[in-house]
């Protein structure tokens, strides 16, 4: 964890580098460690506190990075509006260090763990391969969906990801522990989590775009950076309000249909701003009900992984949620700019309108997916519960008739291996 944000200070101190792009791009690479600090701080989390503790501390986490998205950009937006976008880096690298000092004074060291080397050849693999896709979605507008160079970058990240896949599944110390996906509670909860950060982000960068989008174009709202990043103020707020309410919430709702409710939150929220965007409070409202979606349906998630898993791999369980939320969160922004691209008329600056509905709908239908399959990862997880508490009911009563004893962790680590 230190040496992640050692390198993430390290591209802060780059990219406040005024009048250098070259720089600029490698301190955004070096930044970009700092997406693997949240999985990190899970699995420390897993290993320093008790089983009830971790619990609500991973949930409290796994809505940390969305709060942190709503507050970063409208601050980003007051700095940049009064001091320039380098002077963006240059706060990001002091709140860098204090982190930096907290974790080396705060966070208990690991010696205690087995270590592990570095699967370098797999973490170069995985990043090829989603760089190739993400620049083949990003410019297939441009380019062409049926042009050479599309088809090439496609094919290209689509080989180069199925050979990090096996690579992954016969490496001892693989980055991404793709054999936990053979359970397919973890699969469903990793595909849910996937579906999320797409559909999260294509109405993030969509909204900001839109907010700052001029007037004369007949739909814009023509408000500046900063307003568009206060935009997602409600949007941050929301998401913690949610992570606090559910506990209070699962009194009356069963915990298992906690993330469908917050996928379906989401989708009335897309639904509101496709019928009215036309004012900017309605924007803040939406932005808070879409906060609240997200905030519940992740604060939830991790729960279903963690019960889904034993206790040894709840850390690369969770982190390869964290990877897929990740991922989903590149895919959305690419997929909500090629789509704006793809209604921007030639030698004009700004798409339709029709252009912007067109991206909201198709948030809609990504949200109801992860609505769907949060309600099938909810049914199997009620089934399985209700299977061991069954067994253990066998078990005791066996106990009294001197008969086999049912052992609740060897049952679940087996479950867990065959996909149950």
């Amino acid at each position: 964890m230190i040496g992640a944000l050692a390198v993430v200070l390290i591209g802060c101190v780059f990219a406040a580098i005024p009048g250098n792009f070259a720089m600029l791009i490698v301190g955004r690479g070096l930044q970009g460690i700092g997406l693997g600090l949240m999985p990190l701080a899970m699995a420390v989390a897993r290993d320093h506190l008790g089983a009830q503790r971790a619990r609500a501390c991973v949930a409290a986490l796994s809505v940390t990075a969305v709060a942190g998205i709503g507050l970063g950009y409208p601050l980003t937006g007051v700095i940049a509006h009064f001091w320039g976008f380098h002077a963006c880096f240059v706060v990001a690298a002091l709140a860098t260090t204090i982190v930096l000092i907290g974790a080396i004074v705060v966070v208990p060291g690991s010696g205690h763990l087995e270590r592990h080397p570095l699967d370098v050849v797999g973490a170069l693999a995985l990043g090829a391969g989603l760089t190739a896709l993400l620049i083949a979605i990003s410019l297939g507008g441009q380019w062409g969906w049926t042009s050479v160079p599309l088809l090439s970058c496609a094919v290209l990240g689509a080989v180069i990801l199925a050979l990090w896949a096996r690579h992954e599944l016969g490496c001892d110390h693989p980055i991404v522990q793709l054999r936990l996906l053979r359970n397919r509670s973890v699969l469903t909860a990793d595909v849910t989590g996937l579906l999320a950060g797409i559909g999260m982000f294509v109405m993030s960068s969509t909204v900001i775009r839109f907010v700052q989008t001029p007037t004369d174009t007949g739909y814009g709202l023509g408000r500046s950076a900063m307003i568009a990043g206060l935009v997602l103020v409600p949007f941050s707020l929301a998401s913690v309000v949610a992570n606090k309410l559910v506990p209070a919430t699962s009194r009356w709702l069963p915990r298992n249909l906690i993330m469908p409710v917050g996928a379906l939150a989401f989708v009335a929220a897309l639904v509101l701003l496709l019928f009215g965007r036309s004012d900017l409070w309605i924007v803040f409202v939406v932005m808070g009900i879409a906060g609240l979606g997200v905030g519940f349906t992740f604060a939830a998630m991790p729960a279903f992984i963690v019960s889904a898993v034993p206790a040894h791999e709840t850390g690369s369980a969770l982190g390869v949620n964290q990877v897929t939320r990740t991922v989903g969160g590149a895919v959305g922004s690419a997929l909500s700019a090629t789509v704006l691209a793809g209604y921007t008329l030639p030698g004009q600056l700004y798409p339709t309108d029709n252009g912007y509905s067109t991206v909201i709908v198709v948030g809609v239908g990504l949200w109801i997916v992860t609505a769907l399959l949060a309600l099938t990862l909810s049914y199997a997880r009620r089934r399985t519960v209700r299977v061991r508490e069954e067994l253990i009911d066998e078990s005791v009563e066996s106990a009294a008739t001197g008969g086999f004893v049912y052992d609740i962790d060897s049952r679940r680590d087996m479950g867990a291996r065959n996909g149950v």
